[in-house]
């Protein structure tokens, strides 16, 4: 059950993705740094995971056993951006979780959620496209 979750988490990722890229985002910064951090926080206590656009701007999922968690690498010249997609379940109503995306330093993307009356959560910040 546990993985088909994560299968569905991932289509929905990189069907968000494509549909929310775009070359004018007016986010964006003018910075050519692929200096990238994602990083959770929050107090949200079930399961969670994570998936993000990894330096070679392939879709990966990851466990996320403890918060905060970050991640840090130097994206590839060939990945188009960063993006980072956060979800639990089992956790208490209320409960949050804030998804940041850091691009040379700067915060580029930003998302707090709640968990529903379920104990589930969903945070998906918007979608970072690097300057081209």
């Amino acid at each position: 059950m546990r993985t088909y979750f994560k299968q569905i988490m991932l289509v929905l990722t990189l069907a968000f993705t494509f549909a929310s890229c775009s070359s004018d985002n007016d986010d964006n910064n003018n910075s050519s740094s692929r200096d990238v951090k994602y990083e959770v926080t929050g107090n949200f206590t079930g399961k969670m995971d994570v998936s993000y656009m990894e330096k070679s701007g392939a879709p990966l999922i990851e466990d996320i056993n403890a918060l905060p968690w970050t991640k840090e690498f130097t994206a590839d010249a060939g990945s188009d951006g960063a993006l980072l997609h956060t979800s639990g379940y089992g956790g208490v109503a209320g409960q949050t979780l804030t998804a940041k995306i850091y691009v040379g330093g700067k915060v580029v993307s930003e998302l707090t959620g709640a968990a529903n009356n379920d104990g589930i959560i969903v945070v998906h910040t918007k979608t970072y496209v690097f300057p081209r």
